[in-house]
């Protein structure tokens, strides 16, 4: 995964549960422009306001670590 297929994630639930940008933002306690960029894929932004988005959202995330060799 990569940052623009996290934008595209969190716009397209946005939009499935009916939401406009600056609705999203006011719910996470974030900015607006901080939304439009996470949705415009941009690669820098805050690791903790972009979980943020995602927990407001109802998205569950996960990480896989790679397989250990013994």
């Amino acid at each position: 995964m990569d940052s623009n297929a996290l934008g595209r994630i969190v716009r397209e639930e946005r939009k499935a549960q009916g939401l406009r940008q600056q609705e999203l933002a006011a719910a996470c306690g974030v900015g607006v422009r901080f939304i439009v960029d996470l949705e415009a894929g941009k690669p820098t932004l805050q690791l903790g306001k972009a979980l943020q988005v995602l927990a407001t959202l109802g998205c569950d995330v996960s990480i896989a670590t790679p397989a250990r060799i013994k």
